[in-house]
């Protein structure tokens, strides 16, 4: 199964930037759908961005026009360029894969199958 690891948190003041990268380890470009969740403190788990296996991407409401989700096939990697950061942004931000044979490519967490272990973002004020 593949494994996913996250890189690239931090803290940054409000309106900052951060980019995230998920190194995975096998062939993710048509292979898997991609996708960030975020998880702040004893809230649920929830969708951010995703990409299907054609490359199209879909996001929250709530980072449309900030972040921008992207693949690098040669190094299969998936990014999450954050701009415009809010200190509401602040949680841990997971990459995670989905199999196309056993689900779709939502924003739900549920329909993925594999996880990275996280990376912290925070933002101040």
């Amino acid at each position: 199964q593949v494994q996913l690891v996250e890189s690239g948190g931090g803290s940054v003041h409000a309106v900052g930037s951060l980019r995230l990268a998920c190194a995975a380890s096998e062939n993710i470009h048509d292979t898997y759908y991609m996708g960030w969740f975020l998880q702040a403190p004893g809230q649920e788990r929830e969708g951010v961005a995703i990409v299907d296996r054609y490359g199209s991407p879909r996001y929250a409401d709530s980072v449309k026009g900030r972040f921008t989700i992207s693949t690098y096939a040669a190094k299969n990697t998936l990014y999450l360029q954050m701009n415009s950061l809010k200190p509401e942004d602040s949680a841990m931000y997971y990459c995670a894969a989905g199999d196309p044979w056993r689900g779709h490519p939502t924003l739900g967490p549920s329909e993925y199958h594999y996880w990275g272990q996280g990376a912290q973002v925070t933002v101040s004020s």
